[in-house]
């Protein structure tokens, strides 16, 4: 089966096209990773003696989002919404640890207020520069894994590319995190055994969600009128171009 070489945009001379719910994924995806990142991941959660940290239950979603971005609209644009999930995260960073320095009100302080924000939204420097590199690395291998195995499949195998993108980024992922936030705190040993579990969790949850993937991957090629193939693309991180 031969992709039509109409599903690239990156006919000469062609104006850039505008799409229906582009910019509806892009918002679901920085509200998806800014709620992972600060609601969900500072809490461990306990379910018939296993412990993990409640973020494992959503942070897959932003690696969904990114399957489904690069099938349908390419590498490029999905690496547009990348970079706009790291200004979030990086600016909701910034913004957090102001609030926190600012002096609180004596009677706010008194209630605990002060403590129980710390506690939320006071993670450490290594923490949050571990997950915020973690995310980037993982999310652009992903989209790169995903985006060269639809032109090397010819677009067959929507399963195969989606869980092969989702172990490849969910490594980059775990394998920047943990040691950058976690090592000299924790014991080797413990960071592998949180790590390989949290790892098997997030990947596992991607298969699960295979059948979801395919329903809105196909809704979306048909009410976009695109499924875009990654013949020619610059596949540099580091630029906006679309």
């Amino acid at each position: 089966m031969t992709p039509p070489e109409s599903s690239n945009a990156a006919v000469a001379g062609k104006a850039e096209r505008t799409y229906k719910y582009y910019d509806l994924i892009t918002a679901a995806f920085v509200t998806v990773l800014l709620c992972t990142n600060f609601i969900s991941a500072p809490k461990r959660v306990t379910i018939q003696g296993f412990t993990f940290g409640a973020g494992v239950l959503f942070f897959p979603i932003s690696y969904l989002f990114g399957d489904i971005l690069t099938e349908v609209y390419g590498y490029a644009k999905s690496r547009r919404v990348v970079w706009a999930g790291f200004g979030a995260l990086v600016f909701a960073t910034f913004l957090s640890s102001v609030v926190l320095a600012l002096p609180p009100e004596s009677g706010w302080k008194a209630k605990g207020n002060q403590a129980a924000w710390e506690t939320v939204f006071g993670n450490s420097g290594r923490i949050v520069l571990g997950s915020i590199l973690g995310f980037f690395c993982g999310e652009f291998v992903n989209s790169f894994v995903m985006a060269k195995l639809k032109v090397r499949t010819q677009g067959r195998y929507l399963w195969l590319r989606t869980i092969s993108s989702t172990i490849a980024g969910e490594a980059a992922d775990s394998l920047i995190y943990y040691p950058i936030a976690w090592l000299g705190k924790w014991e080797m040993h413990q960071i592998l055994t949180v790590m390989a579990a949290n790892y098997c969790l997030k990947v596992g949850w991607e298969v699960l969600a295979t059948p979801l993937t395919y329903k809105i991957v196909g809704f979306l090629k048909r009410v976009e009128h695109e499924d875009y193939y990654d013949y020619n693309t610059d596949f540099t991180p580091f630029s906006l171009d679309t």
